[in-house]
């Protein structure tokens, strides 16, 4: 590192910093140079208290010092008139002392000190008040101390005094501006015992510099420790960060500079002795590193090359996509268990800083009840001034299924990310952490690009799992810093099987709900207490259950079909596209026409399901169970109103219990619901989102067939003639189409299926377009923005049918990842273009 010009020779006087360890009384000088000569300075002098001021910050016209004695003291320079005159008759240094100033052996007194002694000349002096004081901030010297906003976790604009002590603490004192700055209970980083001597924040990153050599980074967000690094043999004395590097400078006289992934990019000798204060600047358009030792010198250096190099647009190949997913991947993020909830907050605070290193503005964006954050980011577009500006609003989220991997279930450790035969196998790869990448990592190369039209919003819950608990009341509160929506954009479901690219277009809602049916009586023995005379809990939720569908499946509460929309005309015309092309490729999913009914029954009909039923007491078969409760899900389809089958469901219920003329109690409870959505496929998005798979994906054929899973022993295409899945008794599913696509994920080798290739050349060879379904799962979050920011919305699944979301072993193929990347390029570019 060379020097921008010679070091400046200071003569005897060291360089201080707010570390510095003088012993000299308190008196700091204001608007003015020390001396006889030019204005006079204000002057403070802390009273009670002869030890060293080593830190200062100012916020406003406050000032904050710590010293030596371990104290936090402030002062309101604009109320310095409103106050007394102090009398300095009673500064410690002129009081006699019970013990320093009594008589010794031979009745000697020690000699008292020189009158207190200032630097400066003139000027006011002021006094601190004693309840401005705060003894024992630190068991130890406060090193050092700054201001930032937002470091409490609770308001955007709040401040936050961080100070760093002796005792190796990190203490987050909160401002309170309503009483004048003063400062309340604080909250403690505990780095250990080696003394926290320097100070340094980027944004919510914290660095503080160590005793014994590192450099510790937190999240204030999360307050985690997030890094520890060892930067340096000797003591780090002084810290600075900008321009996406940190340098470092050491008690050996060391400089050092770090890079984003805190990588040591340069070491060199900056100073004789002990390096104390240090800070970047700008000068005659160079940036500068400005280093100030106690050998009596100011080093400039010239950094400007490094800044370059580091503010360079940032990589985002294909490689480092995959790195960053591994990373996500390895946060347990499950929001469903309580012991996760530190993993759910490492993994959003992760997130956020990923979205900061490709230049997005962030906020974590706290939801109630502690649940898990969400990531909030924002991408600003550099739109042509002859259009009107418009926003994307991208949906995600970050949290997970639980993966138990107890009985070997898993191929691979579910949170370590493995590639196997063009697959990535691990929890969350494909839903959703795969996805939100993708997009995040298309819109970086906009970005680096210049290329970015459109403003891109990014909301990544972390409770989608749980219901998405939490979600709603947040996104309301902070409507106004998200601002305007022009387009949703959603991937959060899959392909119909392998092979054919699909774009969603609708969703069944859903309803949660639980039936408990409790006696006053507790768990009873059948031998002993069995009669008809016992109410019995299960019994009654049994009868309860029965009269919720009939003998043929259908819902049977009253006008519960009376809102399903009929069919038109173009959206048969959807469903035979998808029976025909399905069946092209595998003629054993059986005729069109049962194909096209059983994908209309589980995408725009109704459906109840009862999913378990639970019960008190032991498990053994003669319990008379005091309570027994159910669990079940009613799937909706628009246009029928949640709330309307909620109270239709209750009441229902209700009366059939009291037909039951039972003693016990009955009670329902739902636990959590999503509104049913139907979006247009004709509008501006699912067109520019069909344009980019036909463009990206191309000619979709035999060759296009993903790699046969791990787990698949054998290669070869199945003999046997199954029975037609499409039949009355075994009506087609998710995995009938899994199951059939992975038959024929076969090697190209197989001359069987080359022949199949040579005979539909014409249809392999032309793009095909992308398959407009519909599902029957239910994302609470998509209806509610929809309807929030009035904007549509459209679901672009990336991942296949075999994936495997929620199930053991989830999956993802590499290259859907690396295409779905490259649609989401295309679609964040012209959407706004057109």
């Amino acid at each position: 590192m060379a020097p921008l010009q010679a070091i400046l020779d200071n003569g005897d006087d060291q360089v201080q910093t707010d570390a510095d360890r003088g012993d000299s009384d308190t008196a700091i000088g204001q608007n003015g140079k020390a001396g006889t000569s030019g204005p006079e300075p204000t002057l403070f002098h802390k009273v009670k208290n002869q030890k060293s001021i080593l830190a200062l910050a100012v916020s406003d016209s406050r000032l904050y010092a710590g010293t030596q004695g371990g104290e936090l003291l402030w002062y309101d320079i604009s109320k310095k008139d409103a106050r007394p005159k102090p009398d300095l008759t009673s500064h410690p240094s002129q009081r006699n002392h019970r013990f320093f100033d009594s008589k010794g052996p031979g009745g000697v007194i020690t000699p008292r000190p020189s009158a207190l002694t200032l630097h400066a000349h003139g000027g006011q002096d002021l006094e601190i008040d004693k309840d401005h004081i705060i003894q024992y901030a630190h068991y130890g010297y406060v090193y050092c101390m700054l201001l930032a906003k937002d470091a409490s976790g609770h308001d955007w604009n709040e401040e936050t005094l961080i100070s760093g002590g002796g005792d190796g603490v990190i203490n987050l004192w909160t401002l309170d501006r309503n009483l004048g700055g003063i400062v309340r209970k604080p909250f403690s980083l505990e780095n250990g015992d080696e003394s926290i001597l320097t100070l340094a924040l980027d944004g919510t990153l914290l660095y503080s510099g160590r005793l014994d050599g590192d450099v510790n980074v937190w999240d204030l967000d999360t307050r985690q420790l997030i890094r520890r690094v060892k930067a340096h043999t000797a003591d780090v004395l002084t810290l600075t960060v900008g321009h996406g590097l940190i340098f470092s400078g050491g008690a050996d006289g060391f400089a050092k500079r770090f890079n984003s992934r805190y990588e040591c990019t340069s070491n060199w000798k900056a100073h004789d002795q002990l390096i104390l204060a240090s800070a970047i600047a700008t000068f005659k358009g160079k940036t500068i590193y400005v280093t100030g030792g106690n050998d009596d010198c100011v080093a400039i250096w010239d950094v400007d090359d490094c800044v370059r190099e580091a503010l360079k647009p940032s990589m985002t190949s294909n490689e480092q996509l995959l790195v960053s997913l591994g990373q996500l991947v390895s946060f347990p993020t499950i929001s469903s268990r309580p012991e996760y909830a530190a993993d759910c907050r490492r993994g959003a605070s992760w997130l956020r800083n990923l979205f900061k290193r490709f230049g997005a503005v962030t906020k974590m964006l706290n939801t109630q009840d502690g649940r898990n954050p969400i990531v909030f980011a924002r991408f600003k577009g550099k739109r042509p001034k002859s259009q009107a500006g418009k926003k994307i609003l991208f949906y995600g989220h970050y949290d997970v299924v639980a993966a138990e991997n107890k009985k070997g279930d898993w191929n691979t450790n579910p949170f370590d990310m493995q590639g196997v035969n063009g697959y990535l196998y691990g929890r969350g790869v494909t839903d959703n952490k795969g996805p939100v990448l993708a997009a995040l990592y298309a819109v970086a190369d906009l970005v680096a690009g210049q290329q970015l039209s459109s403003d891109v919003v990014f909301l990544v819950e972390g409770e989608e799992e749980c219901g998405s608990r939490g979600f709603q009341e947040t996104v309301k509160k902070h409507k106004d810093l998200i601002g305007d929506v022009d387009w949703i954009l959603l991937a959060n479901t899959y392909w119909l099987d392998d092979d054919f690219p699909c774009l969603t277009y609708g969703l069944r809602g859903v309803i949660h709900a639980a039936i408990r049916v409790e006696s006053d009586r507790p768990d009873l023995h059948s031998g002993v207490d069995g009669s008809h005379l016992i109410d019995e809990a299960l019994k009654d939720l049994v009868a309860l259950l029965a009269t919720l569908t009939d003998s043929n499946g259908r819902v049977n509460l009253p006008s519960f079909y009376d809102p399903v929309l009929q069919i038109s005309d173009a959206e048969n015309e959807l469903y035979d596209t998808i029976s025909e092309t399905l069946l092209r490729r595998n003629p054993d999913l059986g005729d069109a026409k049962s194909l096209t009914e059983s994908f209309k029954a589980r995408w725009r009909e109704p459906s109840l399901t009862i999913h378990r039923i639970e019960t008190s007491g032991p498990t053994n078969s003669t319990i008379i169970s005091r309570v027994a409760t159910a669990a079940l899900s009613i799937r909706l389809v628009p246009d029928q109103d949640t709330n309307s089958i909620k109270v239709a469901l209750k009441t229902a219920l209700e009366n059939t219990f009291q037909k039951l003329n039972t003693s016990n109690e009955l009670s329902i409870t739902v636990d959590n619901e999503a509104e049913p959505w139907l979006g247009n496929p004709k509008n501006k998005i699912f067109q520019i989102l069909e344009e980019a798979i036909m463009e990206v994906w191309g000619p979709l054929g035999p060759h296009r067939r993903g790699s046969v899973p791990a787990t698949k022993p054998s290669l070869k295409r199945s003999l046997k003639t199954p029975t037609s899945p499409t039949s009355p008794t075994n009506p087609i599913t998710s995995s009938t189409l899994t199951n059939g696509s992975d038959q024929f994920s076969q090697a190209t080798a197989d001359p069987e299926y080359l022949e199949d290739a040579q005979n539909h050349r014409g249809f392999y060879q032309k793009k095909q377009k992308p398959l407009y379904i519909r599902e029957g799962g239910s994302i609470p979050a998509i209806r509610f923005l929809e309807k929030k920011f009035n904007a549509p919305a459209a679901q672009f699944p990336c991942g296949q049918a075999s994936d495997g979301a929620h199930l053991d072993n989830e999956r993802m193929r590499l290259s859907n990842l690396y295409k779905s990347r490259e649609i989401f390029k295309k679609v964040f570019r012209e959407l706004a273009l057109r």
